[in-house]
This record gives structure tokens, sequence and C-alpha cells, in this order.
């Protein structure tokens, strides 16, 4: 089977993921992200509607108040609903919220399940925790493949790694998509899942190395992504299924940690093919002409 030339093309894959990065970047500059209130700080109220009803339904009756909320049903049949807003609710304006659904729908006192307040103090905790976290990850990470190969791979994973991490950021910004705590979550685990596969593509990428003598970097990548194409096609499509059927089977809780697993193993499946081995290979060659200009 004839191999495919996927190095070769590097300034095609750097380039949209170059546009992605900068599209979401110039939006995030300009509208910001959309935080939810684990961030921003606000009120979330849990309310039993004792039957199924559309979030677009309960977001029209409370109209009124003008909140933006974001609304998640809850509950096994789904009768109860979460209402999440940016704002800081009082004691009086949420029984007023629920006096309106109360009447709308026949509910008791007993039905309004609870009520939390929420500072933007937690989610500048969250934040600068994760942002910690995921710096002493890609720590690790870097000495590991150090020691386990060399500090170019290493380089190489780490790029790769930054560059999920920058699209998935660049998506949410792109669409308004809402970053909580599940977002936080989703990257923390797809740090660990783009690096896997990274590493699986390296290791063929250094017993290539070995036995290709005379053949470009740009060669034994390519040989080596051909050789471990299938795997990672398959291993990313099987774990998309899986997450996919929860996204589309679960509920909205569930569905805001789906979306961006769903995102991120797309994305690291595709940086370890389109940016993590060229990169290695671009530094490999850069490394190898300075060496034959200083032996000259």
């Amino acid at each position: 089977m004839k191999e495919i030339k996927f190095t070769p093309k590097y300034k095609l894959w750097f380039g949209i993921s170059g546009a992605v990065i900068l599209i979401g970047l110039v939006l995030m500059l300009t509208r910001g992200l959309n935080f939810g209130i684990d961030f921003t700080g606000g009120t979330m109220m849990q309310i039993n509607l004792n039957q199924t009803v559309s979030v677009s339904e309960v977001s029209d009756a409370i109209k009124e108040f003008d909140l933006s909320p974001e609304i998640v049903h809850a509950g096994e049949q789904k009768h109860e609903v979460i209402i999440k807003t940016k704002s800081s609710l009082s004691n009086e304006d949420r029984a007023q919220i629920f006096n309106v659904l109360k009447t709308k729908y026949n509910l008791q006192d007993s039905d309004f399940r609870s009520a939390e307040q929420f500072g933007a103090a937690i989610g500048s905790e969250i934040r600068n925790r994760a942002l910690m976290a995921i710096s002493v990850a890609a720590i690790f990470m870097l000495i590991y493949i150090w020691f386990r190969f060399e500090l170019i791979f290493g380089v190489a994973a780490i790029v790769a790694l930054l560059h999920d991490i920058l699209i998935l950021i660049s998506v949410y910004s792109i669409f308004n998509l809402t970053v909580n705590s599940s977002f936080i979550a989703a990257i923390l685990t797809i740090v660990g899942y783009s690096i896997n596969d990274t590493i699986v593509v390296f290791d063929r990428v250094r017993e290539n190395v070995k036995r290709s003598k005379g053949k470009s970097h740009f060669e034994v990548a390519d040989k080596s992504i051909n050789q471990t194409l299938t795997r990672s096609i398959n291993t990313s499509l099987t774990t998309l299924l899986v997450i996919g059927a929860l996204y589309f089977l679960g509920v909205e809780s569930i569905r805001e940690f789906a979306l961006p697993l769903m995102t991120g193993i797309a994305v690291g499946t595709y940086s370890s093919i389109f940016i993590a081995s060229p990169v290695w290979a671009i530094v490999r060659n850069k490394i190898a002409r300075k060496g034959s200009y200083a032996a000259n």
C-alpha cells in the first residue's frame, strides 16, 4: 500500500490550525469567553416541575426577569430543571421567579429543591488550579519524553499539546459555548489522551530512525504515521462513539463534559499526525543543517 505523505504539507496543516486559533483569539479579545457562573459568580436554582418541560418553555416563562439563564434538566425523568444565571439574585428575587413557575405549573412550595449563590472568587480558584495542573503535567510530560526518547520529541509533544488546548478554547470562543468546570475537567482529560496518541507515533518514529538510514526526517515521520494511522483512527473512533452516545443520550450535565471531550479527542488525533510529527521533522532538519554547517 502506497504511503500517504503528510509532513511535506506541514504549512497547510499549520495554516489551518493557525487560522482557527487566530479567529478564536480575536473573538476572545473582542467579546470574551462565555464563562458560566462557575467563573463569573451568580445564582443556581433547582426546581421540580413534576413533568418534563422543554428548556425553551421554561425560559419563556421567566423571560420577564431578564436573566439570560442557562437551563438544564435534572432527575431520571427530567422533571426537574436547574436554572443558572450570572445575576446575583436575592431571596426575594428567587421567590418571585419560583412563584411564576409555581402558578404556571401548579407547584407546591416543596418543589423548590434548592438555591445556591456563587462568588467570582471560586471561579478564579478553579481557573488558577487548572492552569497550575496543566503546567505541572506539561513539565512532567516533557521530562518523561526527554528521558524515554530525546528532548526534541518532548518539545514537539508539548507544542502539539498547546495546539490542542488553544484549538479547543478557540472552538468555544467561535461558537460562544459556555466555559464551566466541566470544560476544565475535559481539558485535563484531553491533555492525557493527546499526549498518549502522540507518544504512540513517536515510539514508531524512534524505531524507524534507526532502521531508515539515509532517509530524510520527513520520510521517517511519514512512514511512522502510516504505520500507526489505523491504530490512531480506530482508537479515536471507538472513543468518540462511546462519548458521542453519552452526549446524545445523556442529560445536559453529561453533555457539558462530553462535548469538549469529543472535540479534544478529534483535535488530539489531528495534532499527533499533522502537528507533532512535522514539528519533530522540522527541528531535526534544522539541527542537522547546523551540524553540517559547523563541520564545514
